[in-house]
């Protein structure tokens, strides 16, 4: 009873949401796969999910242990295993916003086909025994699933469709696609069933829109040409349409359940559908977040945090000083560490107001950024020491180095440079000293003659060049020749 206060006492609001999102999460995977070919798959996997949870429950660290292993290689397996499904659930989720701005934009709903001629055209083809397979697209796009066929996008008539399904039509033995009472292509080849065991029960056109309904979410209505039968496919199942009121009844549940018409009886009946999937999802959001996300006693880690300084004038220059790092300890729950990234932390320290010379800078918890869900314990060391070197403008200059001597027979007349200085910032202690910025040296031995160079100064580490000034001078070495 004390820990079921204590966890009452603890539940926070974002643990609200996150119970929430991944209980809508588990509610739309468990529909997805409610009616799919690999729901039984799915079923045994989360079944090992389930024990998988309860074993972190009561740390049976054993069977924790050989399962986090297996779902490790069972990442790549569900890949491969649920391929189709991955993909219809992306292909739906990227076609769902537009889907549903075009339904808001519509003032009066209407049905998205003429059922009428629907039921009309299926009964006078199975009256003549003459075989179609027309598909009502839903939600899902179907161009990867067809092959073949003509673009046609002509308005939904009991004449075209006769004409497309008449014995001497190029495209009769296909599919008739119609979207938005137009039929947008028509001899169309649809895939077979995943389940090779239909083959020999039904004909190839209802093994193909069997094949068509288990990838999308569409209505084939399939007409026999030899026993002249309506049926109708949707999510893998066939049943035969006896009469037309029943065909009909059939299209309008149809567009009904794919939420086209009648949005807002579908919205109030959303509450009392499904009921056993949402009260499942629900309880494994709370066992997951139990077992993973309910933050129980608090521990202690240290972390190795690097310093950085920021708001440095471009006038000082720092020290090092020999701690370049910090050792930063933190408290919380094990679930707030595992989802704390260390190399984001940083003792951030502001130097907008430094001092020349040495000085200890303390160190405060709002140097650090720390996540909301930890607490910062200490920082060890708590102070730093650095010495801080202002720069002066100071105009410095040029000392020219030379090495070797001039050829025989040279006589050196004299030396000139440009600029013969240069603006610089440097530190007190270089303008005190006058010192002059040398240059690289120039090899004498190389001159027999008056010679212009172009030289870099070195720049020692008490001087800072301005931003727009060139570390470059002219060298002229003037020169004689001897009379011999």
């Amino acid at each position: 009873m004390y820990n079921l206060f204590g966890i009452v006492g603890g539940f926070r609001v974002q643990d609200f949401f996150d119970i929430l999102i991944i209980a809508t999460l588990i509610y739309v995977v468990l529909i997805w796969f409610k009616d799919t070919a690999s729901r039984f798959v799915f079923a045994g996997i989360s079944l090992l999910g389930v024990v998988y949870i309860f074993a972190r429950l009561f740390h049976l660290y054993l069977t924790s242990l050989v399962l986090q292993g297996f779902f490790t290689i069972l990442l790549i397996a569900l890949v491969v295993i649920f391929q189709e499904d991955i993909r219809r659930f992306f292909e739906r989720l990227a076609t769902w916003g537009a889907l549903r701005k075009a339904r808001k934009g519509e003032g009066e709903r209407r049905l998205p086909v003429d059922v009428d001629v629907l039921v009309e055209s299926a009964a006078d083809l199975a009256a003549r025994k003459i075989g179609a397979i027309i598909v009502l697209q839903g939600r899902d796009p179907l161009e990867r699933h067809l092959k073949g066929g003509y673009d046609l996008n002509g308005r939904l008539s009991q004449p075209l469709i006769a004409s497309i399904f008449d014995p001497h039509s190029i495209g009769h033995d296909g599919a008739a696609i119609i979207d938005d009472n137009k039929v947008i292509k028509f001899g169309c080849h649809l895939p077979l069933s995943l389940d090779t065991s239909k083959f020999g029960k039904f004909g190839l056109r209802h093994t193909a829109a069997i094949g068509l309904s288990e990838r999308s979410d569409v209505l084939c209505i399939v007409i026999s040409e030899e026993r002249g039968t309506i049926s109708v496919v949707q999510d893998g199942r066939l049943s035969i349409a006896w009469k037309p009121s029943d065909l009909s009844s059939i299209i309008m549940d149809y567009y009904e359940k794919e939420q086209r018409i009648g949005g807002n009886k579908i919205r109030a009946n959303w509450w009392r559908k499904n009921t056993m999937e949402k009260a499942i999802a629900v309880m494994l959001a709370f066992g997951l977040w139990f077992a993973f996300g309910y933050q129980k006693e608090s521990v202690q880690r240290d972390f190795a945090v690097p310093i950085e300084y920021r708001n440095i004038s471009p006038e000082w220059e720092i020290e090092e000083n020999r701690h370049r790092e910090v050792t930063v300890t933190l408290t919380g729950p094990d679930q707030a560490f595992d989802l704390l990234d260390p190399s984001i932390l940083k003792v951030s320290v502001p130097l907008a107001n430094l001092i020349e010379g040495r000085q200890e800078i303390s160190l405060s918890g709002d140097m650090l950024r720390v996540p909301s869900n930890l607490s910062l314990v200490r920082i060890k060391p708590d102070t730093i020491r650095l010495t801080a070197y202002r720069f002066h403008p100071f105009s410095a200059p040029i000392h020219v180095n030379t090495s070797g001597e001039l050829p025989k027979g040279c006589e050196f007349k004299g030396m000139s440079t440009s600029p013969v200085s240069i603006p610089v910032y440097a530190t007190k202690g270089f303008i005190k000293r006058r010192s002059s910025l040398e240059t690289e040296k120039i090899d004498l031995s190389q001159v027999n003659e008056t010679m212009t160079f172009d030289v870099r100064i070195i720049v020692p580490p008490e001087v800072r060049m301005r931003s727009n000034q060139s570390q470059w001078v002219k060298v002229t070495i003037y020169v004689n020749k001897k009379r011999t």
